[in-house]
């Protein structure tokens, strides 16, 4: 039960149910104030499919500049497809080559990426949408007007909230994000559970990161958006939010660089307490991660601490235990790393120590120095180009946007060829519901638009089995008006979270706008027709998913490259920060006697250089991009993988590619901090294999000799034994298994 209600509180404070309480007030506000105020109900309704194409383009992410010219092109689109559908109307073969090419023009949208997308989904959502009845010429430009009143409307009202609610809007942003921290570390709890299988353990744990990935990279768009200055009422919470926001790419890092090879670490310890401790310590941080972020987003503050202190010590405990028993002198570095590990879980637990404090949000918190606040952040957030060259350049068969063009093209024109060869009128006149099941469904892959296909046929039914249930038991209009909000509330709030329930209550909201549009006209024939629409449509759109296919494996290679370069620019980037660092630390080292001769007293540290500052910037952005193009690689591989087993190809090598990618993305990340702490320049032998490891991940370059995978690590470069090992081993399999893939 206490499970249940936290669940139920995680979302009534989610930055889903608040867009979705956003998303339906300015789409139900124009039909309102048509409609109670003037009358003026039909009009009212479509100055709301208006605003609602509008808001399916504002989502949360990006600068709020960029998203205002979105939604301002979404109006337009909107009242252009309004006067396009509405003069072919009533004009069956004209209205045939219209849909047609509004279908092709829309869904080729998708080439500028999301936003591109919505904006033409939105097109497709009001063409289905005017196709309800035919339009004569004089109501087309009422229509159009309409359309385009509640669109700018929507436009003026999200800019309005977004401006009151701007700080709320980035709380729930990194609220999601910090769920999202923590289910993955639940994730990689599961590595020390022994009676867990390692390939499952994998699996989920990717899929986490990549989760993770996109909610923090949201997060960065919000949070990036308004920088704390100093000033301002709301100055305390901004840097609130900021500091956590770094802190929680801190403790990222510290988690990604505990990676080791726990197959190998499972045998050593087989039966050891050392790994439950582990586990359990991970558990802990996890549950505390989720009382944070749910103190973050209901805006209060963290009141019960969980402490992984007994189990530190445990760890501790356990760890010199295993030094009397001659681990050292056996299996030095295994010994280390679990040294390494246990540092590195204490370094989180600090580091969500310092996230639940930030939520007291203490006027006098100062923005943290690790990152500099000017404007090279705006290289962080996520951009998106829209040029003409991008839609002209995908005009060729062997393009994925294409082809899904076309399977909408194709889906569509056989549709309104089946509804014409339906001659009822009672089903001619719901025959748009065909057309709008179909935009909604089919989605460019082949998987999603299967997956949608069912949970969109399920929750159409459910829908309109609710909508009969409640006309048969009240016409009471305040009682089905309240229905109505519900339904449009957790109708947008549940589109992203779970999608069969958000057809479930989209079915149940537009049942209940045609009966206050139309009283009396909604009967149990129309509901069950409804149903039958959704059932054809959602069959033609199956059936049309296997017409000029596209499937996930053709795109792999190109993926798998672009996650190895990444990492190969992630290593790059991070060796010369490390040098730069190391420089600075040898200089001040031997600048260090002089001072303390010329100056008593403690000396300020040294500002960060030009030459710093860039090369910090420079290797955020690299480790960025790492986790980004990792994540695009590892959800297109599980696409893949629900699609059929006979369009699956390279499926062992490109999972040992993801798993290896992991890996060294990881021990870069843990061996970094090491090289830029030396009191002097690495043995060439260590330079050279770093050096051979970034030559391996160019397949350009010609295939270097077999790298030792011992080397000299005494002293200081102890800590680097084992992370350059798997850097190694996992360095020529990417070499050996990207070869594989052609």
């Amino acid at each position: 039960m206490d499970l249940r209600l936290t669940s139920l509180r995680k979302f009534l404070y989610s930055h889903y149910f608040f867009g979705g309480v956003r998303q339906a007030t300015g789409m139900l506000l124009p039909v309102l104030i048509l409609g109670v105020l003037f009358g003026q109900y039909t009009l009212g309704l479509v100055a709301t499919f208006g605003a609602q194409c509008v808001s399916i383009i504002d989502q949360p992410g990006g600068p709020q500049r960029h998203r205002t010219n979105e939604m301002l092109g979404g109006a337009l689109v909107a009242t252009i497809t309004v006067i396009i559908t509405g003069f072919a109307s009533t004009h069956p073969p004209i209205l045939w080559a219209v849909v047609t090419v509004q279908c092709f023009a829309y869904s080729m949208l998708t080439v500028f990426g999301k936003r591109g997308g919505l904006i033409g989904f939105g097109g497709l959502l009001v063409m289905a949408l005017t196709m309800h009845s035919p339009l004569q010429p004089d109501e087309v430009l009422l229509h159009a007007a309409g359309t385009l009143g509640g669109a700018l409307f929507y436009l003026v009202f999200s800019l309005t909230f977004s401006r009151v609610f701007w700080l709320r809007e980035e709380q729930q942003a990194m609220s999601v994000a910090l769920f999202a921290t923590a289910d993955y570390m639940e994730a990689r709890a599961a590595f020390y559970d022994e009676a867990e299988d390692l390939d499952t353990c994998y699996s989920t744990v990717i899929q986490r990161q990549s989760a993770m990935t996109e909610k923090h990279q949201a997060a960065r768009d919000m949070v990036l958006r308004q920088l704390p200055r100093g000033r301002g009422a709301g100055d305390s919470r901004r840097v609130m939010v900021w500091n956590m926001f770094v802190d929680m790419l801190q403790l990222m890092d510290t988690l990604f660089a505990t990676h080791t090879d726990y197959a190998v670490l499972r045998r050593k310890l087989a039966g050891n307490d050392i790994l439950l401790f582990m586990h359990d310590s991970l558990i802990k941080m996890s549950l505390e991660m989720n009382r944070v972020a749910l103190a973050l987003s209901s805006n209060d503050k963290v009141r019960r601490r969980t402490s992984i202190k007994a189990e530190l010590r445990a760890m501790e405990y356990e760890i010199d235990l295993l030094k009397q028993q001659g681990l050292a002198e056996r299996e030095p570095e295994t010994l280390a790393v679990l040294i390494q590990i246990q540092r590195r879980l204490r370094n989180a637990s600090r580091i969500v120590d310092r996230l639940a404090d930030h939520t007291q949000a203490s006027p006098d918190a100062k923005p943290t120095s690790a990152l500099r606040i000017d404007k090279s952040l705006t290289r962080f957030m996520s951009r998106q180009e829209f040029r003409l060259g991008m839609l002209t350049s995908n005009l060729r068969r062997d393009s994925p946007n294409f082809r899904y063009a076309l399977r909408v093209t194709l889906a569509a024109s056989l549709a309104m060829i089946l509804t014409e060869l339906w001659v009822t009128e009672a089903f001619s006149a719901h025959n748009y519901w065909i057309i709008l099941t179909i935009v909604i469904v089919m989605k460019p892959g082949f998987a999603l638009t299967r997956q949608r296909n069912g949970w969109r046929l399920m929750g159409t039914l459910i829908g309109c089995l609710l909508a009969a249930i409640l006309l048969h038991l009240t016409d009471k209009p305040a009682i089905l008006f309240g229905a109505l909000v519900v339904a449009c509330v957790m109708g947008n709030s549940l589109v992203l979270l779970n999608y069969m329930g958000s057809a479930v209550f989209n079915t149940l909201f537009v049942v209940l706008v045609f009966h206050f549009v139309s009283p009396g006209t909604v009967s149990m024939e129309v509901i069950g027709e409804r149903a039958l629409d959704t059932l054809i449509g959602c069959g033609v759109a199956l059936l049309c998913s296997y017409a000029f296919p596209w499937w996930e494996s053709r795109y792999m290679a190109p993926l798998a490259r672009a996650a190895i370069n990444a990492n190969r620019e992630y290593l790059k980037a991070g060796l010369h920060y490390a040098e730069v660092l190391r420089r600075k630390q040898m200089a001040k080292a031997a600048q260090a006697p002089v001072t303390a001769a010329l100056v008593q007293g403690p000396q300020p540290d040294v500002p960060p250089q030009p030459d710093e500052e860039e090369a910090d910037l420079n290797w955020r952005l690299a480790r960025k991009n790492v986790h980004i193009s990792f994540s695009n690689f590892a959800e297109a591989f599980y696409r893949m993988i629900s699609e059929p087993r006979s369009r699956q190809q390279f499926v062992p090598e490109l999972n040992n590619l993801l798993i290896q990618n992991h890996i060294l993305a990881s021990q870069t990340t843990a061996a970094l901090p090491t090289l830029s702490t030396l009191a002097e320049e690495p043995p060439p032998s260590i330079k050279d294999t770093l050096d051979d490891i970034v030559i391996m991940l160019d397949p350009a370059r010609p295939p270097v000799p077999p790298l030792p995978e011992q080397l000299d690590t005494q002293g200081d470069l102890a800590a680097l034994a084992y992370p350059l090992k798997l850097m190694v081993k996992a360095g020529q399999m990417i070499r050996q298994e990207s070869g594989a893939l052609g």
